[in-house]
């Protein structure tokens, strides 16, 4: 019997390039969110027809619902994976706790902007041009895709259904202009 083992990188060294990228991952994420209220300091409107306003954590978890199965998933699987590749434990415990901060972020109420060449999400700056909305809207929030990402681009937006639907009319006469 040939023995596998002997031709497998070290799982050590694995758990730890893997828990260094996940931390790197989650400061990258949580610069992006400090940055909100840098970039969209006051909320309401703004000069030339911009907008700004702010999600709660409820609109956030709506938001966010699909990624905090995901990190649950992300959580859970290692424990089962661990003793099978002689793992050292210590790595499932430092994955899980900053999968963990990663999840506190998601639900962080969000502050959003728009202005006649950028929306402002997430801490991140995206060009009209490089945006586009589904033919189909979900009911609590708004999507919009990025291009060229394929089915990693949603972006969805978050925020009270009222302020939403503000932004939702801002948006289109934006991306109608663009056209």
């Amino acid at each position: 019997m040939v023995e596998l083992s002997n031709n497998l990188p070290d799982s050590e060294l694995i758990a730890q390039f893997c828990v260094i990228i996940l931390g790197l991952i989650v400061a990258w994420d949580g610069y992006w969110l400090t940055r909100q209220r840098i970039d969209i300091p006051e909320l309401g409107d703004l000069p030339n027809s911009g907008f700004a306003w702010e999600s709660n954590q409820q609109q956030e978890i709506s938001r966010q619902w699909a990624n905090l199965l995901t990190l649950g998933a992300m959580m859970s699987l290692p424990w089962m994976l661990a003793e099978l590749s002689d793992t050292p434990m210590i790595y499932v415990w430092i994955w899980d706790v900053l999968l963990a901060l990663h999840l506190v972020s998601l639900l962080v109420p969000k502050r959003y902007a728009i202005t006649s060449t950028h929306l402002f999400a997430d801490g991140q700056k995206y060009e009209w041009n490089r945006l586009r909305l589904p033919k189909k809207q979900p009911k609590k929030r708004i999507m919009l895709l990025r291009k060229g990402w394929g089915p990693f681009g949603p972006l969805p937006l978050g925020g009270k259904i009222a302020t939403l639907a503000v932004v939702a009319q801002k948006i289109l006469s934006i991306l109608n202009e663009e056209e």
